[in-house]
C-alpha cells in the first residue's frame, strides 16, 4: 500500500514527464547526437573507423542527417505547440550538412591555435584526442549552428553535454571567432551575447557574464564583447554588454573589469607582499 507521500511522487512524476511530446531522453539525445557526428568528422579519433573514400563520407552524411530528422521532430513539435513558431527541421539540417565544411576547418584551426599556443601539447592530434577546451569548442560551433536555426532546447542540451565532460559552460549563442583557444578550460563561463574575435586565447576560471539585469533585457546585449588577439589569464572577470576589451589586450588573473579597456592595454592585479613581524608570526595555523 502506497503512502501519501508515495503517492504524490508518483503522481507528479506522471504528470512532468518531459514536455509533451517533446524532448523525450533530451540529455541522452544531444550526446547520441555528437558522439555520431564526431565519429564522421574525426573518424579515427572519435570511433574505431576510418574512410577510405569520398562516397563513404557522403554516404555517412546523409544517413546521420535522415535519421537525425526523425530523432530531432520531438523537438518542432515542441516549437510548434508551445512556442507558437514554425521550424523546418529538413531546411536546417540541410543546411547544417551545407556549412559542415566551413565548420570543420574552424574547428580543425581552434585544434592549431591550441597546439601552438600550448608548450606542453606534443601534436594536433593529442589536441583532438585529448584536449577538453578544444571539445567544448567544437561542440559549441554545433551549437551556436543550431541556436541560430531557432531550433529550440536542443542547441542548450548540445552545450550541456560538454558542460558536463569538461567543466566549461558556453552558451550556444556566444559568437565566436576563428583559431580559439581554451588553456586547461575548466571552470570558464562564457554567456549568451558574447562576441569573441579571432585569435583569442582564455585560461581556466574566466568569467565573461552579465551585469545584474531584469528579465526585460534578456533580448538586448548583456555580455561583453573581446576583440582581435585578447589573452585573458585564469581567474578573470569581465562583465556587461557595453565592456568592450580592445584587439591585443592583456587581461592579467583574477582581474574584475566592468568596463572598456583600450586596445593594446594590458590589465593587473598588483601583489603587495608585506614583512611580518616575528609576533604576528606565532600563533598563524592555516589548515586546508
Amino acid at each position: 500500500m502506497l503512502s501519501n507521500g508515495q503517492d504524490e511522487l508518483y503522481n507528479s512524476i506522471l504528470s512532468r514527464q518531459s514536455i509533451p511530446e517533446s524532448v523525450v531522453g533530451g540529455k541522452q539525445v544531444a550526446n547520441r547526437f555528437l558522439e555520431e557526428l564526431f565519429s564522421i568528422l574525426f573518424s579515427g579519433y572519435h570511433s574505431e573507423r576510418n574512410f577510405t573514400s569520398k562516397d563513404q563520407i557522403s554516404d555517412q552524411l546523409e544517413l546521420f542527417r535522415i535519421r537525425w530528422k526523425n530523432l530531432l521532430e520531438p523537438y518542432v513539435t515542441y516549437a510548434d505547440k508551445e512556442l507558437g513558431r514554425v521550424v523546418a527541421l529538413d531546411d536546417i539540417l540541410h543546411n547544417f550538412v551545407a556549412k559542415l565544411p566551413g565548420l570543420y576547418e574552424w574547428m580543425w584551426e581552434d585544434a592549431e591555435a591550441a597546439f601552438l599556443g600550448d608548450p606542453a601539447a606534443e601534436s594536433i592530434h593529442e589536441v583532438i584526442l585529448a584536449y577538453s577546451g578544444f571539445y567544448a569548442g567544437a561542440v559549441h560551433r554545433v551549437a551556436n549552428y543550431f541556436f541560430k536555426s531557432s531550433l529550440p532546447i536542443f542547441p542548450k542540451l548540445l552545450s550541456g553535454v560538454a558542460h558536463e565532460a569538461t567543466g566549461i559552460d558556453i552558451h550556444p549563442g556566444a559568437e565566436i571567432g576563428r583559431a580559439f583557444f581554451m588553456d586547461h578550460g575548466t571552470g570558464i563561463v562564457i554567456g549568451e551575447t558574447t562576441h569573441i574575435a579571432d585569435n583569442v586565447k582564455i585560461y581556466q576560471g574566466v568569467t565573461l557574464g552579465a551585469l545584474s539585469v531584469n528579465k526585460s533585457l534578456a533580448k538586448q546585449k548583456r555580455h561583453p564583447t573581446i576583440e582581435e588577439g585578447v589573452v585573458i589569464y585564469a581567474g578573470a572577470t569581465i562583465l556587461g554588454g557595453e565592456t568592450v576589451i580592445g584587439k591585443q589586450s592583456i587581461i592579467g588573473g583574477n582581474a574584475w573589469i566592468t568596463q572598456s579597456i583600450p586596445p593594446y592595454s594590458v590589465v593587473y592585479q598588483k601583489s603587495e607582499v608585506r614583512v611580518r613581524s616575528s609576533n604576528e608570526v606565532q600563533g598563524l595555523d592555516f589548515t586546508i
